[in-house]
């Protein structure tokens, strides 16, 4: 009897992790390695070398492992939270068109190439003047996984070019905004603080207020309702335009080369499945508006 309880569990639990998508458990692993990660941060600070990504170690051959382990750290609690409420929408639907496993190893894939492009173009803004804050610097950390949710955004503007999404700009204005008063100098440190837990607070309400059945409480949000085709175009090209044209006196907390990179390898792809399964995806286009 003793057996066959303990093989009921097991069962139990495999059935469980069976019928969890790929997606799901992706986001308990990466929240489960993040507080991993501060836990570990508290008694050896010097940890983050070892998985934060590093333009300069991967030009000198060394901490090559940063480029995968480097998707699935966070620099904050808020940025693990963004980018998982990301992949639990962009992710779900991308891994019902591709499968559970096709859908993992291009997560991982696409992670690695926006680590790869990370690295390349903090290289080339060694360059030329304030090369470094359009395409991020050569010793700047670089953690999260929105190089490799972009690569699904970029599968899905190929294959889902005209079904609409909704990207939420009030917390990037926030944060853009909040960059230029940490810039501005003398500012007492209370100030700062005081600054920095309100622009928290205000981003948090903001994403939140998407779930609101009220649709005054969700324009909080700043909604911006866009096709899938150009959805990457708006989330990418305004910040390089900023980071090419304004000159801010410190950089903009995003890594838009790795943004990049994660989308490039979502287009290619997208592009070799539409051309690959030309009936399926106008099938997908008649099912999915």
């Amino acid at each position: 009897m003793v057996y066959r309880r303990d093989f009921r569990r097991n069962g139990v639990r495999h059935r469980f992790l069976r019928g969890m998508s790929v997606t799901n458990l992706l986001i308990m692993i990466t929240a489960v390695i993040f507080f991993a990660f501060l836990v570990a941060s508290f008694f050896y600070p010097s940890f983050i070398s070892f998985v934060a990504l590093k333009p300069s170690f991967i030009l000198s051959g060394i901490y090559l492992w940063t480029l995968f382990s480097s998707i699935f750290m966070h620099g904050s609690f808020f940025h693990l939270f963004v980018n998982m409420l990301s992949l639990f929408f962009l992710g779900n639907l991308t891994e019902q068109i591709l499968g559970r496993r096709r859908f993992i190893w291009f997560y991982i894939v696409a992670g690695i190439v926006g680590s790869l492009f990370f690295v390349l173009f903090a290289y080339l803004g060694t360059l030329f003047y304030r090369g470094d804050f359009i395409f991020g610097g050569i010793d700047d950390l670089a953690v999260g996984a929105s190089g490799a949710i972009f690569g699904l955004l970029g599968i899905l503007a190929t294959l889902l070019p005209r079904k609409r999404v909704y990207l939420i700009v009030g917390p990037l204005i926030v944060i853009i905004i909040q960059v230029l008063v940490s810039a501005i100098p003398n500012v007492p440190t209370s100030i700062a603080s005081i600054i920095n837990i309100a622009s928290g607070i205000l981003i948090f309400v903001m994403i939140f207020s998407m779930f609101s059945s009220n649709l005054i409480f969700r324009k909080i949000a700043l909604p911006l309702g866009l096709p899938f085709w150009l959805a990457p175009i708006v989330a990418i090209v305004p910040l390089l335009i900023i980071g090419f044209f304004i000159k801010l006196p410190i950089k903009l907390p995003i890594g838009n080369m790795a943004h990049f990179g994660g989308l490039v390898a979502g287009l290619f792809y997208g592009a070799y499945l539409r051309n690959k399964y030309k009936h399926k995806v106008k099938l997908l286009n008649k099912i999915i508006k």
